[in-house]
């Protein structure tokens, strides 16, 4: 498993998504049950209430298995140790396209361990920003893939392990 397949989570995270995914897998038979007290009520065409319970089932199983991929690849409370190298669970201080008064400090790490609420903007490792900023060195800049097909010059000013 790569660097960047490894999803860094503090333990308060992991404990918190942990705890998620066993209440919405204990909440599988009331889900089920509602949707057989709903089928009895007869034609499924024109049955809101079923049709209701289906998409709820369906969103809690999707989130049920983002929660489960996620924190089968999780490291849990392993920070980086090394700072002036961005890594995933780092807090980086980056400039764009030369301009060094245009700074943004973030979180590189999943959108889940950003909910911590310490107002750090994140950015995935996966995303075209997180993924071109892995491994640079402080000062190096490096570029990055815009949602419209331009390119984005990013420079590292600074990287920090993450401490919540």
């Amino acid at each position: 498993m790569t660097e960047t397949n490894v999803t860094w989570l503090t333990p308060e995270s992991h404990e918190r998504l942990t705890s998620e995914l066993g209440v919405l897998i204990a909440n599988r038979p009331v889900i089920a049950a509602e949707i057989n007290e709903r089928r009895e009520e007869g034609d499924l065409k024109e049955n809101g209430g079923y049709h209701a319970a289906r998409e709820e089932q369906g969103q809690q199983e999707a989130r049920i298995r983002q929660l489960q991929e996620l924190l089968n690849n999780a490291k849990v409370g392993v920070a980086p140790t090394k700072s002036g190298v961005a890594l995933p669970g780092s807090v980086v201080k980056v400039y764009y396209d030369g301009d060094e008064n245009d700074t943004e400090t973030f979180l590189i790490a999943t959108r889940e361990e950003g909910l911590n609420g310490d107002n750090l903007e994140t950015y995935s490792p996966a995303s075209p920003l997180g993924g071109a900023l892995i491994n640079a060195k402080v000062g190096e800049t490096r570029e990055y893939m815009l949602p419209n097909g331009n390119t984005m010059k990013v420079t590292l000013v600074s990287a920090e392990p993450y401490h919540s």
